[in-house]
């Protein structure tokens, strides 16, 4: 498992997050993101955030609009003038049609509302790297003939359908999915599902595991429109189809 967290430590993208209110930012927006797979640095102003980007690169900055030093969009327009490869995602109480224009037309990648959801987030800014990244699979779904069927995305955060939806994954998502993945038509047993959530699978509740399953299947239904094809198999695991 150690190894692992390293892994995942060395494969987050970065975020700078911007957003005045201390409870949303520490306890709502910053952990969510942790959870997906983000490295997330908060700030509560512009003044903040300049002295981060000048300490260090960032994948993404997520900006509120409403900043005790500054007007949001106006940093949005020197972000993108400044760091024209940076991921600008705004997200804002301020959601009239205007305010959305005029985020875009300044620089911005996306226009959120508040409240939002971190897996609304998370996704968003998923789907921003990719398209930063160049990454093909985001811009389409391969040929018919050259699809593999469910699988993870570059980074193992993601995971991606064969009609080309993408689902933000968890941590503990994550651990299960790369288990199901790497095995695509085997079976993998509980066993090995829960040795990838926990050290020590004989104090761990076996339901926490049925539970995990169940809202993945539910998640990624309502996110891609169709069913992951992961078949239980009674008493041993289970088995994600090939095709």
């Amino acid at each position: 498992m150690a190894m692992t967290a390293r892994v995942e430590e060395q494969a987050m993208p970065t975020v700078a997050l911007l957003e005045d209110d201390a409870l949303l930012r520490e306890r709502v927006l910053a952990p969510g993101l942790a959870g997906f797979g983000f490295a997330v640095t908060g700030m509560d102003s512009a003044a903040a955030l300049q002295v981060h980007l000048a300490r260090g690169h960032y994948d993404i900055a997520v900006l509120d609009v409403g900043l005790p030093d500054a007007d949001g969009f106006a940093v949005a327009r020197e972000l993108r003038e400044l760091f024209p490869r940076i991921g600008i995602v705004m997200l804002t109480g301020r959601c009239e049609t205007l305010d959305r224009v005029r985020g875009l037309s300044l620089g911005a990648d996306a226009y959120l509302a508040k409240p939002v959801e971190v897996e609304l987030l998370a996704a968003t800014l998923y789907s921003l790297l990719r398209r930063l990244q160049g990454d093909a699979r985001a811009v389409a779904p391969p040929p018919a003939l050259e699809q593999r069927g469910w699988q993870l995305d570059a980074g193992g955060w993601c995971l991606l359908s064969p009609a080309g939806g993408t689902v933000a994954l968890t941590r503990t998502e994550r651990r299960v999915v790369e288990r199901l993945t790497a095995a695509s038509g085997q079976l993998v047993t509980r066993d090995q599902l829960v040795a990838a959530l926990t050290d020590n699978i004989y104090d761990f509740d076996p339901h926490r595991l049925d539970s995990l399953i169940y809202r993945l299947r539910r998640k990624v239904a309502n996110i891609c429109g169709e069913p992951l094809p992961l078949n239980a198999v009674h008493g041993e695991g289970y088995v994600l189809a090939a095709h």
